[in-house]
């Protein structure tokens, strides 16, 4: 009987004074702080020995409200409810303030295997809106994780919000930067100096800047250049994928995500031109431009009703 019993996938140790989940399979190991806003903070591909995640030494804990600044600079966390602070600017929480890069990276979540250590479940209450956030992580192969997401609205009004993935990949010049077929143009949220343009300002894709052909957004720079922006595909997604791939190396990792539930995706490029780092996110996200109310005054933001609970899920599988 003991050697049909499946393969336990998750366990727990203890790193730096927090409590640490591992899972793991033959082609894919991650782990995760619950205690720091449930922050991935290693994406390991076993078959070729890659580390995807920036790291870090000390993984700190800023505090709630605290700017997003003041965290390590690394790994993966998740935003919700909005991206910039801002206020909710409506019905029934006209006056709630929502922090930098939301509330969730910056308090504990509960964290908990099943009975078989298959699976791991995470869940955070909001602080300022009144929300239950879960995510659940399985591999349904042994190269590919699942992350499960579900919002649960614990109020008698609608609740708007914006929720996006913050992994930060480490990279190296050169990476291609794979989108959906079809995507010709992008909305600047942030660029620095304003190399790409102004918030709101609409660029070509994969080559922003007319008079500037050697400028390509599908490949990443180097860690001297200097730059960094944050850019959103315009519109809807064709089709939820996205990936990075390494030419020179021959592998790469790509997310897939439904898009009726997570229609944007955007770019976080940072060539050492943000606090002199470097790495590259891919943030498939349920509304538009960083802020929730200018996505909820543009009509681009996820809504879970009363009492309702909003789902969606975004696998992570190598290349």
């Amino acid at each position: 009987m003991s050697q049909n019993k499946p393969a336990q996938i998750w366990s727990k140790t203890q790193f730096q004074d927090h409590e640490i989940w591992t899972g793991e399979t033959e082609a894919m190991r991650i782990s995760l702080i619950p205690s720091i806003g449930s922050k991935m903070i290693s994406l390991y591909n076993l078959e070729t020995g890659r580390e995807w995640l920036t790291q870090s030494e000390n993984y700190n804990v800023p505090g709630f409200g605290r700017p997003f600044t003041e965290s390590s600079g690394s790994g993966w966390d998740e935003m919700f409810p909005t991206i910039n602070p801002c206020r909710y600017s409506g019905s029934p929480w006209p006056e709630v303030e929502l922090p930098d890069h939301g509330e969730v990276w910056s308090i504990p979540w509960q964290a908990k295997a099943d009975a078989e250590g298959r699976e791991l479940h995470c869940e955070v209450r909001g602080v300022r809106l009144p929300y239950l956030l879960s995510k659940t992580y399985s591999f349904p192969a042994p190269d590919r994780l699942r992350i499960g997401y579900a919002v649960k609205n614990l109020s008698a009004a609608p609740m708007s919000f914006l929720w996006a993935a913050h992994p930060l990949f480490q990279v190296e010049e050169g990476m291609e930067i794979r989108v959906p077929q079809g995507l010709n143009e992008i909305v600047v949220s942030y660029s620095a100096g304003n190399r790409l343009g102004r918030t709101g300002e609409v660029r070509s894709w994969p080559q922003p800047l007319a008079d500037r052909p050697d400028i390509r957004l599908d490949r990443t720079g180097t860690s001297e250049q200097g730059t960094a922006e944050k850019y959103y595909f315009a519109g809807p997604l064709p089709s939820g994928r996205a990936g990075i791939y390494d030419p020179a190396k021959g592998e790469g990792l790509e997310l897939a995500f439904p898009v009726d539930k997570v229609p944007y995706l955007s770019v976080w490029a940072n060539d050492g031109g943000f606090e002199g780092q470097y790495h590259l996110a891919l943030e498939p996200a349920t509304g538009f431009l960083d802020d929730l109310s200018y996505a909820r005054e543009h009509g681009q933001a996820a809504e879970v009703g009363p009492d309702r609970v909003y789902e969606w899920f975004l696998e992570v599988s190598w290349i």
